[in-house]
């Protein structure tokens, strides 16, 4: 993996830091919690994560923060590690879990009980919020802050010990009531929860708070720079306010802007619902912004990280377009996809001069610009499919295809003029037949000879069988979560997936599911994970261009 070279705000406090020598090594973090599985926005700070630790020759942590065991699970835990990896990263020995400084973070709060600093509180979270008030108005100060420090260490003992049932006490750091920013009036920072702990099991009955959590892991591990999205900005002061009153080192939080996209939504909560509702099959469902669902249908992680490069790092909140998505992908799978030939909507084209029994084995470029690549053997024989658009019944003069008396050139085959037509009792086309030049076999297209056009084909008899799932955008409109007042679900595309049956070329079948090739003049397509030898399944990546905008 090559180091992230662009360069923001983030990396010039960075570069600033490093020549005032405040810090030699560069320390990051990447601190996923495990209730779900990484999307296309976790991508970015993936990125600018571990990016920065390799331009600055650091190191970046993974460290899962599992400090709600009620919404967590290991499955999640194995998925995350998976699309790290896929998106082209390491954290080598560097595996963290909030859970393993449970007991550090106890002792932690205990100082502040200790020092008055933290108080435990029996409000409901309805309660708190009345005295916790508005920006606007002071607070008022709940009962909890008059019990004295052993009063307050003998209910948080009753806690830990699970004596008290989940909701009725929490502990809350004694700030200030009147603070401007809600973050800092008096914040919970830990509760009571009586579930079993995907990694600690069934040890404890309370558990810290993300904020409380986060900036003592980060203490903790020695991160330097520890990078978050615009919404932490508000809770940076409880950040640093929490490190100050436990006298611990502070590394320097910094927020940037998250990665949203047109036509998506990024709330795990909402995929979450997606997923449980069955409106997708599952978490990596080609039609969700999840990193597996992008890796299903034939997404490449330089792709996605060429769009991370290019969108960049700012403290402004945007709307990135699809388009700019499908770019990269298109410009990553045009150099590295192979070729091959699939027919979507098959015609059988019969040529008649050509010998009934015979079968060649042409040889077709993998690539038409990178020899590299190789060549493929593809079977030609007497019949075979085309597209039924490819045909035309008296197409015009700019129609470069088959109509009566029109010649067409089969890609890496012959020249065929199209004689004649078959047609069922609705006038539907069944069939076209046509002569071939056999002085034409794989002749280039730059010959001299005046065909007009030139069309992918497959032989009928070695055809391959295939499903092809066809998605496209899951949404009907650029923001689902715009309008407040109507549920996202209702903006859903009810064409975001058709499945049709094709044939493809035979060698298509030995394909390995996540292979990627360019369906010639058709798209980019992905062999599922699905996909085996007896049934073939591709799943559509994108069409060959983007569609125009209306």
């Amino acid at each position: 993996m090559t180091a992230e070279i662009s360069t923001h705000f983030i990396h010039e406090k960075i570069e600033a830091d490093l020549a005032s020598n405040k810090t030699e090594t560069i320390i990051t973090r990447f601190p996923p919690e495990p209730n779900g599985y990484l999307h296309i926005g976790h991508a970015k700070a993936i990125h600018l994560d571990f990016g920065t630790a390799l331009k600055y020759n650091g190191r970046c942590h993974l460290r899962f923060d599992d400090t709600n065991p009620a919404a967590e699970d290991v499955h999640y835990v194995h998925a995350i590690q998976e699309d790290i990896r896929w998106l082209g990263y390491d954290w080598g020995d560097h595996l963290y879990w909030a859970s393993s400084y449970f007991d550090q973070m106890e002792n932690y709060a205990r100082q502040l009980i200790e020092k008055g600093s933290a108080y435990v509180c029996n409000l409901s979270q309805d309660e708190f919020k009345s005295y916790r008030g508005v920006p606007t108005e002071p607070g008022r100060e709940p009962p909890g802050r008059a019990l004295s420090i052993h009063e307050n260490i003998a209910l948080f003992d009753q806690m830990k010990k699970g004596d008290l049932a989940e909701g009725t006490y929490v502990l809350r750091a004694r700030i200030d009531m009147t603070s401007p920013n809600l973050h800092m009036r008096d914040p919970a920072i830990y509760r009571i929860k009586h579930a079993k702990h995907h990694h600690t099991g069934d040890t404890y009955h309370i558990y810290p708070m993300y904020d409380f959590a986060h900036c003592i892991e980060d203490s903790i591990e020695g991160i330097t720079h520890s990078l978050c999205t615009l919404e932490f900005e508000v809770h940076r002061p409880l950040y640093e306010w929490i490190l100050n009153e436990l006298n611990l080192y502070r590394p320097q939080q910094i927020e940037f802007a998250r990665l949203n996209i047109t036509y998506m939504v990024m709330s795990k909560r909402k995929l979450l619902q997606l997923v449980e509702e069955n409106y997708v099959t599952g978490w990596d469902d080609p039609r969700l912004p999840t990193l597996s669902g992008m890796r299903r249908r034939g997404f490449t992680p330089t792709a996605i990280r060429n769009l991370c490069t290019q969108v960049g790092c700012t403290k402004f909140e945007s709307l990135t377009e699809i388009e700019r998505l499908e770019a990269c992908v298109r410009d990553d799978l045009n150099e590295t996809s192979p070729r091959a030939m699939a027919v979507l909507d098959p015609i059988k084209l019969i040529i008649e001069n050509y010998p009934e029994n015979q079968t060649e084995e042409l040889k077709i470029a993998n690539h038409p610009q990178n020899e590299s690549f190789g060549t493929r053997t593809v079977p030609f024989t007497r019949e075979c499919y085309i597209e039924r658009e490819d045909y035309m019944d008296d197409a015009p003069n700019k129609f470069k295809r088959f109509t009566v008396g029109r010649e067409v050139r089969l890609r890496g085959a012959y020249c065929v003029i199209c004689t004649r037509v078959e047609k069922n009792a609705d006038g539907k086309v069944i069939a076209l037949y046509g002569n071939y030049d056999p002085e034409t076999r794989g002749v280039n297209p730059l010959d001299g000879r005046k065909v007009r056009g030139t069309i992918h084909w497959i032989s009928a008899a070695h055809a391959c069988d295939a499903e092809i799932r066809l998605y496209d955008r899951l949404f009907t409109t650029e923001n689902p979560l715009a309008d407040k007042t109507t549920e996202f679900t209702e903006f859903l595309n009810p064409d975001s997936l058709q499945t049709i049956q094709a044939k493809l070329e035979p060698s298509l079948a030995k394909a390995a599911p996540a292979d990627r090739f360019q369906f010639e003049r058709v798209g980019y397509f992905c062999a599922d994970r699905d996909h085996t030898s007896e049934k073939t399944i591709f799943n559509r990546t994108l069409t060959l261009r983007a569609a125009k905008k209306i």
